[in-house]
């Protein structure tokens, strides 16, 4: 057969991964600090864009109590809601502006009887009452706390007076972190300086002396040294006990008692006064600000015993497309480039205000979902958590376990039983004895440390004797995955904790 060049039609389907496409999908795995500072570029750049301040009610789903049907709105509806023609309003209903204040904070909820959410404060809760001092309110009268490095560099100002040391000691205390630790080898600061290695160790010492004491040190041993010599308690024993900070960590006080000379009574003391020195000596001054979560989701208990999931508006940015001013400037322009700029401006416009309405409905569609499949969490705890994994929610709201994945990414929800990571219910299952029903990896743990918790001085139980109870209890499990989950949960072995409950006992006498 002979071979020849050709022309053929054929037809077919793709999916065309536009960049308006990538970056729509991009925007549910944000978190709402991440989307607010996307948001605030967007309405710099767009000049057709402005923030809406108008307030309506948060974006609701009902949830009826151990119900797992799947709601029959679908994400293209979802998008069809935001049609071209409506754009010139508002975006759609329920979404409030995040940019009012600075610190956004938690919507108040409406009362809902003895199963409503806490009051909560702080982090969660608004202030309660107004003050007159301006518009910052109460906390622009407040002064700024200070910094680590702040309150080293004004003790280096006092105690250095040589301009070459006192360099070094600016560059040791840059070095110094949050936690109070020299975090760059002296060596390295050296070399960097075109100073010999002994000099800088000297102004080191310098900077080991300030206050808080345990301030630039290398490591723990040396910090917890320096605060023993404070205190005039850095004394052979105590030496050897530092020196062997692992031992303490495992409690094997038969060992320290060897290497240090002394009795029970003493290594007792000398533990007792290690463990009541600061490992962290910076911490109780100011460091890098701390984020605080701000949930994505509202679940409170109906009356009739279902769930309303609320999204929380204050993490929804609401923006508007200014078709006056669009209307104004296309009568305006008369090149051609002008026009495709307008053009593009509307398009990305109208993008945006599409992709923020599906971002809510869509996280409002996984969290309520959640809710169903975990309601037993919610009724009554984590000892109800079931197995949940990404299919099954995905198949129940018909989207695809990358969606699900990407909305349950940096994204918390809040209840009467605290603040949760959305993926904190997708947990692995373990096997029932005999035809039960499988059990969340995360009950079983939390089960294991219960028992661990309740356990008795002298009846410390064995990795072996929590598989026995769990078995009695229904669980079929390994003794190699009791053994990750009590690690996973910082829980040391069981002859770590009873070395440690016979020195609590001896250093209570």
């Amino acid at each position: 057969m002979a071979m020849m060049p050709r022309m053929e039609l054929r037809q077919g389907q793709s999916l065309v991964m536009t960049p308006q496409l990538l970056q729509a999908i991009k925007l549910l795995q944000l978190s709402h600090l991440e989307l607010q500072n996307f948001v605030e570029g967007e309405l710099e750049r767009n000049p057709l864009l402005e923030r809406d301040d108008t307030t309506d009610g948060p974006l609701q789903s009902h949830v009826a109590e151990g119900s797992h049907a799947a709601e029959a709105e679908s994400y293209e509806r979802a998008e069809s809601l935001n049609s071209q023609e409506g754009m010139e309003n508002r975006l759609g209903t329920g979404l409030d502006n995040v940019f009012q204040s600075e610190q956004p904070t938690v919507a108040r909820l409406e009362s809902s009887g003895a199963d409503s959410l806490p009051i909560i404060g702080g982090a969660y809760g608004g202030s309660g009452g107004s003050f007159e001092e301006g518009p910052d309110g109460f906390e622009s009268s407040l002064a700024a706390e200070a910094s680590l490095h702040d309150h080293l560099s004004a003790q280096l100002d006092l105690a250095v007076h040589d301009p070459v040391e006192r360099l070094i000691g600016r560059h040791l205390i840059d070095a110094v972190d949050d936690a109070g630790y020299l975090g760059e080898p002296v060596p390295d600061i050296a070399e960097r300086l075109s100073v010999s290695v002994a000099r800088v160790e000297d102004v080191l010492r310098i900077v080991q002396g300030f206050d808080p004491s345990g301030v630039a040190a290398r490591d723990v041993a040396e910090c917890l040294s320096i605060q023993l010599r404070d205190r005039d308690r850095f004394d052979p024993a105590m030496q050897a006990l530092v020196a062997n900070l692992h031992l303490v960590a495992k409690r094997d006080f038969a060992a320290l008692k060897r290497l240090c000379g002394v009795d029970d009574e003493d290594v007792a003391d000398m533990v007792a006064e290690i463990r009541r020195l600061d490992p962290k000596p910076g911490r109780g001054f100011g460091g890098s600000t701390a984020e605080t979560v701000v949930p994505d989701v509202f679940i409170r208990a109906a009356p009739d015993g279902s769930w309303l999931v609320d999204l929380n508006p204050d993490t929804l940015p609401r923006v508007l497309i200014n078709q006056t001013y669009h209307a104004r400037v296309s009568k305006a322009v008369r090149s051609d480039e002008e026009k495709a700029f307008i053009a593009e401006c509307l398009q990305t416009a109208n993008w945006l205000t599409r992709s923020l309405e599906q971002r809510a409905r869509t996280i409002l569609k996984v969290a309520s979902e959640i809710v169903r499949q975990q309601d037993g969490f919610f009724a009554h705890g984590v000892e109800h958590l079931r197995p949940l994994n990404l299919k099954t929610v995905a198949d129940a709201i018909g989207m695809h376990e990358s969606t699900v994945s990407r909305v349950t990414s940096n994204k918390y929800l809040i209840c009467s039983r605290g603040v949760f990571e959305m993926k904190y219910f997708f947990s692995a299952a373990i096997a029932a004895t005999g035809y039960g029903e499988a059990h969340s990896a995360e009950a079983v743990r939390f089960r294991i440390r219960q028992m661990i918790d309740d356990e008795a001085p002298a009846d410390v139980l064995s990795d072996d004797a929590i598989v026995a109870r769990l078995k009695e209890g229904g669980i079929d499990i390994a003794r190699r995955t009791v053994a990750k989950y009590r690690e996973s949960l910082r829980i040391p072995s069981s002859m770590e904790r009873r070395r440690e409950k016979v020195a609590m006992a001896m250093g209570s006498r």
